[in-house]
């Protein structure tokens, strides 16, 4: 997907546009999780949507929720939403700063070849 350590880096217009597809993919998966715990908090929880919004984003941002689950399958609704959560936010910072990471160490590595 990248360029090789044998090619120079690629120019900064390029570079930015790789920043942003990134930036976008990972903004496109946010809102996606974010739909999924609205759905889910509607379902199980019988929230409205602006409740169900905020405990879904609260749970994203790693802050918890803001109204305790009180059916069971809320419970455990609200229990695999917190896991994944975790682990989407994790995912979501690799996507962001894998093109960063990438040119600061290609930049490093480069071989020139005269």
């Amino acid at each position: 997907m990248y360029e090789s350590k044998t090619h120079p880096p690629i120019p900064k217009v390029h570079f930015i546009r790789r920043v942003l597809v990134h930036f976008s993919a990972a903004l496109a998966l946010l809102l996606a999780s974010l739909v999924v715990g609205m759905v889910g908090y509607e379902h199980f929880e019988d929230l409205p949507w602006r409740d169900a919004f905020v405990n879904s984003a609260m749970l994203l941002g790693g802050m918890g929720p803001v109204n305790a689950p009180l059916t069971n399958g809320g419970k455990l609704f609200a229990g695999i939403y917190a896991l994944y959560a975790g682990l989407i936010f994790l995912v979501i910072l690799g996507i962001i700063f894998t093109p960063v990471i990438h040119r600061l160490l290609h930049t490093f590595h480069w071989e020139q070849r005269k």
